[in-house]
């Protein structure tokens, strides 16, 4: 289940950088690629920035039982309920993520090309969207995984095995987690107060505001290039794995093969010293 799970989180990451680029040509210029486009770029956007905190929890659920219910978890950790884990996370994304993908357009206001989900007018359902990726994108997800790891922690403690690089993986991955995500809930969270008419939308207000939001999405984004370190590189059977794949390769093979050599000759001049040390004796 776990590699099921791994394996989404990469596509779900892979989803959210692929529009990345052009989300970054859009924020310093006008939207130039087209309505097709706008509707491409915008929808992977929105599956991949829910699916991939979705797959996250998934994982913490998956861990939690793992290590809290292992006995449970040897008939429930399996690759077919991995797949339908799966599928119904997708679902779920695909769900959170309306109704932005119904009212995808690009809009033209006379001075720029806009490519949205709501109309800069439509002040209504866009302190919604931010809302609802609030709640669905940070206050429920980082409940469970917050649940789910402390739970982990209390059961690491509980073992008398050395547990110290465990303890360390669980408060690294909720404090990047926390961090990575956090910021940008905020700046969304003012900025849908903002469209409420709740903050002050005064010109130079407005523009911190929007750097604000630009700045900590580009931090929560960054979450999708620290993934593989937190849930791959540091697992024991990904180190395995990658060092079964390093025997294999030509530049491992000729680097033992040098090691051998040196030893050799080291040996053989320990070998030669020796008996020149003899016949010198004799």
């Amino acid at each position: 289940m776990t590699d099921v799970s791994l394996l989404n989180l990469a596509i779900a990451d892979l989803l959210l950088i692929f529009s990345l680029p052009f989300l970054a040509h859009y924020a310093r210029h006008t939207w130039v690629f087209g309505g097709a486009m706008c509707t491409l770029v915008l929808s992977v956007y929105y599956i991949g920035f829910y699916a991939g905190i979705f797959f996250i929890v998934l994982m913490s659920i998956d861990r939690y039982l793992a290590i809290v219910h292992a006995v449970f978890a040897l008939r429930i950790r399996t690759k077919a309920y991995g797949i339908l884990a799966s599928v119904v996370v997708w679902i779920l994304a695909f769900t959170a993520s309306f109704p932005e993908l119904r009212y995808i357009e690009v809009e033209d206001n006379g001075t720029e090309i806009l490519c949205t989900a709501y109309p800069k007018s439509h002040h209504i359902g866009r302190s919604i969207a931010f809302f609802k990726m609030n709640v669905l994108g940070m206050l429920i997800p980082l409940s469970i995984v917050g649940y789910c790891y402390s739970m982990v922690l209390r059961r690491i403690l509980m073992l008398r095995t050395s547990k110290k690089l465990a303890i360390r993986l669980v408060a690294v991955v909720m404090v990047v987690f926390f961090c990575c995500w956090m910021p940008y809930n905020i700046a969304a969270f003012l900025k849908a107060l903002e469209l409420q008419g709740i903050l002050p939308s005064e010109c130079e207000d407005s523009k911190r505001l929007q750097l604000m939001l630009q700045v900590t999405e580009a931090i929560a984004y960054s979450h999708s290039c620290l993934n593989p370190f937190l849930y791959v590189f540091v697992g024991e059977k990904f180190k395995r794995h990658l060092a079964r794949l390093l025997q294999q390769t030509p530049c491992f093979q000729v680097q033992c093969m040098k090691r051998y050599m040196t030893q050799a000759a080291a040996s053989v001049y320990s070998q030669t010293t020796s008996v020149d040390e003899r016949q010198v004796g004799v």
